[in-house]
């Protein structure tokens, strides 16, 4: 199997390679570096480019059969839920046209007919169960990030009648942790990332609002370690062999919730830093209450986490501590404001 990974520089991607590499498939990455590095990728071919641009569609194409590539995993996205509610129009272009490049090379390819497409919780806004199935009613994402996801997975459907495109979405809840330490998560935009990245500045960690509808008034999330959304990946690329396939969206989560506060407390018991956390507006955008059911990915895939809330936090920070730029000296750490 040789797989083409786009946004495969990036923090997920990055580990979904270095599982594909550990499983023995050859890797090729598509990947304009926005976020990523190209020394992540341990070896694969690395294609320079934008897949939203006009005309990647077809230099897509163009790498899919000189590579020999059978599957596709399709990460290349803007995902950040704030930004996409101030930039709407620019979140449109980037994730839907990318999606229309990555369908429309692989229509115009010879062999690569399967995709693993990474979705979104943020695709169900705010549901109406506070464990969500995937085939929870109705669906109604409350921000232009999940629309574009959403909007992803029918196009993708809607390819694999006329085009024999076997696809299937993976919804993630919140990605966090760290497998190998080089591949930290190379941008400050994930809740975790973003808790060091105040405390290697002084500054108190911030916790947009504290007056949602949960039992601590912070919001709650399913939290999931990356090295697991990996494995989840290898799974979803054996299920498409199949021909028999009941389902073509499926949940990649815990089916636990655990609260931004708690979040904060596991950071004060990892990292043994006296920090006091600030309270701060809500954030545009962001339901109160996501946790996704695995009961379908455990059945169909046979996948489960295997990792909790303390593994995710202490890898994050072990890959923080690891690297020079980013390194917290605990000893002399003081709280500025």
């Amino acid at each position: 199997m040789t797989v083409l990974v786009t946004g495969g520089c990036g923090y997920i991607g990055a580990h979904v390679v270095h599982a594909l590499h550990q499983a023995g498939e050859k890797v090729v990455v598509v990947d304009d570096l926005s976020y990523g590095k190209p020394t992540r990728i341990e070896g694969s071919r690395l294609y320079g480019m934008d897949i939203a641009t006009p005309g990647a569609g077809e230099r897509l194409a163009e790498i899919l059969d000189a590579e020999g590539v059978d599957s596709v995993i399709h990460f290349a996205a803007r995902k950040q839920v704030g930004e996409s509610v101030e930039k709407p129009l620019w979140y449109y272009q980037q994730n839907i046209n990318g999606m229309l490049n990555v369908l429309t090379g692989m229509t115009q390819s010879k062999n690569a007919k399967k995709l693993v497409f990474s979705s979104s919780a943020a695709t169900y806004g705010v549901p109406p169960v506070d464990v969500v199935p995937e085939d929870v009613v109705p669906m109604l994402p409350i921000n232009p990030y999940g629309q574009t996801k959403l909007f992803g997975e029918w196009m993708a459907r809607a390819c694999e009648q006329p085009f024999g495109i076997r696809f299937c979405a993976l919804r993630y809840f919140n990605v966090a942790g760290c497998g190998p330490v080089e591949l930290e998560d190379p941008a400050i935009l994930n809740l975790i990332p973003m808790l060091f990245n105040r405390l290697k500045q002084g500054k108190a960690p911030a916790i947009f609002g504290d007056d949602y509808p949960t039992p601590d008034g912070t919001c709650v999330r399913d939290y999931i370690h990356v090295s697991d959304l990996a494995d989840a990946h290898i799974a979803a690329l054996k299920y498409l062999d199949r021909d028999k396939r009941k389902y073509d969206a499926f949940n990649v989560g815990t089916g636990e919730g655990t609260s931004v506060r708690q979040i904060v407390d596991e950071v004060k018991k990892v990292t043994g830093l006296p920090f006091t956390e600030a309270v701060m507006a809500r954030r545009a955008g962001d339901p109160p209450h996501l946790i996704g059911s695995p009961k379908r990915i455990n059945e169909e895939m046979g996948w489960h986490a295997k990792y909790d809330v303390e593994d995710i936090v202490k890898s994050a920070w072990d890959a923080w501590q690891a690297n020079p730029e980013h390194h917290i000296d605990v000893d002399t750490w003081k709280q500025a404001d």
